[in-house]
């Protein structure tokens, strides 16, 4: 059967699959390929088919490790190849179906084409698959490939058998310290010529004894099955419950930590990166481990939530974007915080550990970025999301074996714990569930929804899961209140200015302070207000003692007033402000008396209240009009470090952008246009201007076709087919027959003619 190059089998392909070959070798497309013979050259260089062996799995490598054994990247002579039949290579332990499930990967990448009974393949992919194919060494070419091998086998002692054999089984290297001396077993078969030496301590076990060896069995026994692992199954509401509290939990450390960032502003290191120490107090102060705050922190400035501030001493801040982000719903917030990280092309994992010159790896430093890391994340996640939902893997370390068959030269020395990092990671952060995926995990990992670069899908999944909000909460008499429940926005919103969160869970416990009432009032409140929502939000009475709390707290507050204008305080009460100016501790705020009932100072309104605070005052700030003024710190920020209303996580410029259509008509426009090119090569007339302009006159009259050879602005040599429907004024017109898009060409820059035959 006469055998086709590769640029023959693309051309016979559809657009479909020429589009399904660019985004499964992406590295194909860049630069884009001018026409499919430029595409099927880059499609057989080494690297490239390194790149795609890389994704394939165990049955598609195997089946393209027998291609190559049984000749079917070697170049055909006449048309035609001796070709031994990659079937019978694979033995009688890989059947028909599943040597068809394993060519389909080798046809998509273009790693294989042509028939079943001629396959061929690409020459680099023998080099890929290394000098070893199936354990097997390169055949011999003294005793060992004569018809005497099968007495020279029998006449082997037991332990000569029992070396070849270990051979045979791969790889066929070995070493011993008498190969060469002829003493010993090996150097035995090394004088029959069952074995080849390679040096003097390094022999090599020819092809075909390996093969007698193996019987009906070339290249071993094989066993292509996917891996066994235990599965269990759950309720999918549950595994979504589950991973929706996870979800809420997650934000909940979020904020802290950029509370903590907002309020500390953690120094830069020199070398770039975030603090161990820091990282133990902001894992402190969100209560949580060092770990989950490293992952937080990677993630908030993948999203440009936090960055570092320009400054002389640089510190790491939220940016404005953080405020937009938190006042976006709870699911929208996640969402945005999940996509960000499945595209982090960093492993937060790597946190803590040492790097190759023995110094710590931390956060937000140069040590964790690793650009295949979001490839291989969704990879993982992916390999769950393959499962039924509701389906978990047994452990991790099952995953990995799973994973091990499905891309057997992906992964390197971190597979392995890539893996249980994955896991980890994605069960804090809620799209993993019971180790199972939940169903907002699988939205976040739809192509669609990736490529839309839109987190609203996701958000929806999550809300979906996501338990009823609670209006009510029950008031103790501790000075407590217990939220049985995720809280409604308005009613979160509230407690978080009532109370502070003392407990964190299932049921959310918040106590009410002199400090939080304090905060309350600030913000303009009175005390018939306060009393006035938790009457109304508790489905238990409100406490007695904590009526005489607010009351309290609301007698004392504001009695002092402090005004933003020249910093001043004013009572009604003169001895009050006479206990202010003795009391110890307030003569650093530089105050004075300026009338009986009102004192001033050169500080900021913010520092004096703070230090009337601390000497024991409960002051109020005040505005123009004589209101309370909310003065609350709103923590520093820094500038964003993009422009825009909101986070887009993933690299900053990433273009996900679909092109391969677009590619496609490319490659077929170039290749049609290679074919004219080839048509008139005999053809071209090289006539000067005037010959130049007669010749497309008379082109345009007789609506031919021509093609034209041209120079552009930049000395650049180009060429087009075009059917030329004017010409005046220096300038040719016509339509371009290979995409019909109106061109233009000016005259002096054309440098041949040739017509077309149509």
């Amino acid at each position: 059967m006469v055998q086709t190059s590769l640029v023959e089998w693309l051309r016979g392909q559809d657009d479909g699959f020429l589009a399904a070959l660019l985004r499964a070798r992406p590295d194909l497309a860049v630069p884009p390929p001018g026409d499919l013979t430029v595409l099927a050259t880059r499609a057989s260089i080494r690297a490239s088919v390194q790149r795609a062996c890389e994704d394939l799995g165990t049955v598609a490598l195997t089946v393209l490790e027998a291609l190559v054994l049984s000749g079917a990247t070697r170049a055909p002579v006449d048309g035609t190849r001796a070709d031994s039949g990659p079937r019978r290579w694979l033995g009688p332990d890989v059947d028909r179906r599943t040597f068809v499930e394993g060519l389909g990967p080798l046809r998509g990448r273009a790693l294989v084409w042509g028939p079943d009974e001629a396959l061929s393949a690409v020459p680099a992919a023998a080099e890929v698959v290394g000098p070893f194919p199936a354990g097997l060494g390169r055949e011999a070419t003294g005793p060992a490939a004569t018809s005497e091998l099968d007495a020279l086998l029998a006449a082997t002692t037991p332990e000569e058998r029992s070396v070849l054999e270990v051979l045979a089984k791969g790889p066929p290297i070995g070493r011993s310290r008498n190969a060469g001396d002829g003493s010993g077993a090996v150097g035995a078969l090394v004088s029959r010529g069952l074995l080849l030496l390679r040096d003097p301590d390094t022999v090599e076990l020819p092809r075909q004894v390996a093969l007698a060896l193996r019987g009906d069995r070339p290249m071993g026994p094989l066993d292509l099955s996917r891996p066994d692992v235990p599965l269990r199954e759950r309720d999918p509401s549950v595994v979504d419950g589950t991973g929706a509290g996870a979800a809420l939990e997650f934000l909940r450390r979020v904020d802290l930590v950029l509370e903590f960032l907002a309020t500390d502003g953690p120094g830069v290191l020199r070398s770039g990166g975030f603090g161990v120490r820091d990282l133990r107090r902001a894992a402190k102060e969100a209560g949580t481990d060092e770990t989950t705050v490293a992952l937080v922190l990677e993630i908030l400035y993948a999203a440009d939530l936090i960055a570092e501030s320009e400054s002389s001493t640089p510190e790491w801040l939220p940016t404005p974007t953080a405020d937009i982000w938190g006042s976006a719903p709870e699911e929208s917030r996640w969402a945005v915080l999940a996509r960000t990280w499945l595209e982090l092309p960093r492993l937060p994992g790597l946190v803590g550990r040492r790097d190759d010159a023995d110094k710590p790896v931390t956060a937000l430093s140069d040590g964790p970025r690793r650009p295949p890391a979001a490839r291989d994340r969704r990879r993982i996640l992916q390999a769950l999301a393959d499962l039924p939902a509701g389906t978990s893997v047994g452990s991790a370390p099952d995953l990995a074996r799973i994973l091990a068959w499905a891309a057997p030269r992906r992964g390197g020395r971190l597979r392995d714990e890539l893996v249980g990092w994955t896991l980890a990671e994605a069960t804090t952060i809620g799209v993993v569930a019971l180790d199972a995926l939940t169903t907002a995990g699988r939205v976040l990992l739809d192509p669609v929804t990736r490529e839309a670069r839109n987190p609203t899908a996701v958000a929806a999944a999550l809300h979906a899961a996501l338990p009823a909000p609670v209006e009510e909460i029950l008031l103790q008499a501790d000075l407590t209140a217990v939220a049985p429940g995720r809280l409604s926005a308005d009613l979160a919103h509230e407690l978080s200015v009532l109370a502070e969160v003392e407990s964190a869970g299932g049921a959310t416990v918040y106590r009410f302070t002199e400090r939080s009432l304090r905060r309350a009032l600030d913000t303009g409140r009175t005390a018939e207000d306060v009393k006035e929502v938790l009457a109304k939000r508790s489905r238990t009475p409100v406490p007695q003692t904590l009526t005489y709390l607010v009351d309290d707290v609301a007698r004392r507050h504001g009695r002092l007033r402090g005004g933003a204008v020249a910093c001043f305080l004013r009572s009604d009460d003169e001895v009050l402000l006479s206990e202010v100016l003795a009391k110890e501790g307030t003569a650093e705020l530089g105050l004075r008396r300026i009338a009986p009932t009102v004192l001033v100072s050169s500080l900021p309104l913010a520092e004096v209240l703070d230090g009337l605070r601390a000497a024991g005052f409960s002051p109020a700030a005040e505005d123009a009009g004589g209101a309370v003024l909310d003065m609350a710190a709103r923590g520093r920020r820094a500038e964003s470090r993009r422009r825009g209303t909101g986070p887009r996580p993933g690299p900053a410029g990433a273009d996900t952008t679909d092109r391969t259509d677009e590619l496609v008509e490319r490659l077929r426009a170039g290749d049609a246009l290679a074919g004219v090119r080839d048509s008139v090569a005999g053809r071209r007339e090289a006539t000067g201007s005037t010959g130049n302009l007669a010749s497309l006159q008379a082109a345009v009259r007789e609506g031919r076709t021509v093609w034209i050879g041209f120079v552009d602005g930049h000395g650049v040599a180009g060429d087009r087919v075009l059917a030329p429907t004017s010409v005046g004024g220096g300038v040719v017109e016509g339509r371009d027959a290979l995409d019909g898009e109106l061109r233009r060409i000016q005259l002096h820059r054309i440098t041949s003619i040739a017509p077309v035959e149509r």
